[in-house]
């Protein structure tokens, strides 16, 4: 099990990148709601932020990747253009335990 942060740590629109036992991940806080991906591009397999905890556009609105700028929804990681289009980041099992986003093992 890992512990990420407590979900006040996470504004809306905002991104924050963990590592945990299942690798790097990072979760992103949109519409009040928690989505946890692995930091993976699905097109080269490089992480995505370009800086610490950078995931997304300079909208707040998509999940981009700072290798070729890939654009991903932030609500199922599907790619909407760039090298990967159709592809989807890697969803990562989470639940909210105390305020807390844990992945559990």
């Amino acid at each position: 099990m890992t512990v990420l942060c407590s979900i006040h740590d996470l504004e809306d629109s905002t991104s924050k990148g963990f590592a945990s036992h299942v690798g790097p991940v990072f979760a992103v806080k949109y519409d009040g709601q928690i989505f946890v991906y692995k930091n993976e591009c699905p097109h080269l397999g490089v992480n995505l932020e370009f800086q610490p905890d950078e995931f997304l556009d300079s909208e707040g609105q998509l999940i981009q990747c700072s290798t070729h700028g890939a654009l991903f929804n932030i609500e199922d990681g599907h790619c909407l253009s760039g090298p990967c289009q159709g592809d989807y980041l890697t969803p990562v099992e989470h639940v909210i335990e105390d305020d807390q986003i844990v992945i559990p093992k």
